[in-house]
């Protein structure tokens, strides 16, 4: 079995065995050759380190009582200029006390004397399989490495001890640090910013029950006097599989672009907030006089009038309070704190909020509990605010006596959130346009439904900006059902 299971490997490592004993070096080199390894032999310490210094063994097989140069100053060596290489010490029944000494020195097993063939193929596939793993992990930090040190973004990582475990070529541009070593470094020396030195200090205190994101704007000319650029600074604690801090995440984007775009967008939203809402508050305001017969007798037919007037008012209102939402998400600049949320409680509140509005309208509105749900990392506003625009939108777009459903469930890595209704449906052309602002279902079921058209492109902008994604199943006639999914906090 353990022959058939050696030469099925495609890539033989090296082997060298280390022994005084010539009957021992033979018996090893004729079994593994026969396997199709490339073995080397060695009759002292001495030459065994001669021949380790001119070519890199994989395995060595070493044993521990020879003259001369012992085993463990082999080991010594060997571990100091090859620590990659795996070494199986030999040792009879009488120094099993030394091999077990030897292990602790950094020995990878030992096998101890006299041994079969099975048992010696045994211990070198235990030690192909250890090198195997070591290599695995080495070549997933070195791949991990590379993909960090390609990245735009500034990525630093620290230890419980405030010292850098990890920084990217873009965090050390970004904090212009210019000195040959970040790693090993206190992250103040690195940072040099009080501001992005506190926020890992919140981080690093944060209690094991709490997990949060901080999020703070930096610029580097408020501290030192340096370029007039922005920084969004996020910073998350990392943790071990017991849930203790052991470290801190800090992350830097460069939105100098953005803030200045957003400049812009804030003295047009300034001028639509002044110029288009207060008077058309102020108009809402004398329709109210007029209609509650303030200014005089209103006749029904004027009162009807004056109703759907104030509602296309109203609808005016609504539209750019929803304009000013959509632009704060868009501009990807309000940095707001995340945290571990319940998305049951979530659920729970909205369907109590909206139960009412369509019980109104003899529409049922369930909340279906099913499995626990885990929590996600996210802001509470905009999940409060995903799930309300899709039941008011179910609600909207429901006929009297319809039925809608809330749902929550775990699939894989990520919650789902879904809201099912009985209502008009959704034509599959409609169906890829639903998402884009200003863009209304208009059929003679809904051409008579008032809305901004804003409220779908408002929940998509949310989940893309909490790294999730949402789909739609929808047959007119029959209802639709849109379905959200947010990572996991366990991812």
């Amino acid at each position: 079995m353990i022959n058939k299971a050696t030469k099925e490997i495609v890539l033989k490592p090296s082997i060298l065995v280390v022994d005084d004993e010539e009957r021992i070096r033979d018996g090893c080199q004729r079994v593994l050759v026969q396997d199709g390894f490339e073995v080397a032999t060695a009759d002292c310490g001495a030459k065994g380190l001669e021949m380790i210094e001119r070519q890199h063994f994989d395995i060595i097989l070493l044993d521990l009582m020879m003259p001369s140069i012992s085993g463990f100053d082999v080991l010594a060596q060997v571990k100091a200029q090859h620590p990659d290489s795996t070494i199986i010490v030999i040792s009879g029944y009488a120094t099993v006390e030394h091999s077990i000494e030897a292990m602790k020195r950094g020995a990878f097993d030992f096998i101890p004397k006299p041994f079969s063939p099975e048992q010696l193929r045994l211990m070198v596939a235990k030690a192909i399989e250890y090198t195997r793993a070591l290599q695995d992990i080495a070549n997933e930090k070195s791949r991990m490495r590379k993909l960090i040190n390609r990245l735009s973004d500034g990525v630093m990582a620290t230890d419980r001890d405030k010292r850098v475990v990890l920084c990217n070529p873009a965090f050390r541009r970004m904090v212009r640090y210019q000195e040959d070593v970040a790693i090993g470094r206190p992250a103040g020396e690195v940072l040099r910013s009080e501001q992005l030195e506190h926020l890992i200090d919140q981080t690093l205190a944060m209690p094991e029950e709490d997990f949060l994101e901080l999020a703070e704007e930096w610029s580097p000319s408020r501290e030192s006097g340096g370029p007039d650029l922005v920084y969004s600074a996020r910073c998350l604690p990392f943790r071990d599989r017991l849930g203790r801090n052991v470290g801190a995440i800090l992350v830097l984007h460069d939105i100098t672009a953005m803030k200045r775009l957003d400049q812009v967008r804030s003295d047009f939203v300034s001028m639509v907030a002044h110029e288009v809402r207060s008077p058309l508050n102020s108009i809402l305001a004398q329709i109210k006089v007029l209609s509650d017969g303030l200014a005089g007798p209103v006749s029904p037919k004027q009162n009807e009038i004056l109703g759907r007037v104030s509602a296309r008012i109203q609808g005016l209102v609504d539209l750019s309070s929803e304009l000013l939402d959509l632009a704060r998400i868009e501009s990807g600049l309000i940095l707001q704190e995340k945290e571990k949320l319940d998305l049951a409680q979530i659920l729970r509140e909205q369907s109590e909020f909206h139960r009412p509005r369509a019980e109104s309208r003899s529409i049922s509105l369930e909340l279906i509990e099913g499995g626990p749900l885990k929590p996600v990392i996210a802001n509470r506003r905009n999940v409060e605010e995903i799930v309300s625009n899709l039941l008011g939108n179910a609600v909207n777009y429901s006929p009297d006596g319809a039925r809608i459903e809330l749902s929550g469930a775990v699939e894989n890595d990520y919650v789902r959130l879904s809201v099912k209704d009985t209502g008009f449906g959704i034509s599959p052309e409609d169906q890829e346009r639903i998402f884009a602002p200003f863009y209304r279902v208009k059929d003679e079921k809904t051409r008579m439904i008032v809305g901004t058209g804003l409220g779908l492109a408002i929940v998509k902008r949310i989940v893309e900006a909490h790294d999730g994604w949402l789909r739609v199943e929808s047959e007119v006639g029959r209802g639709s059902t849109f379905h959200v999914y947010l990572p996991s906090a366990d991812e």
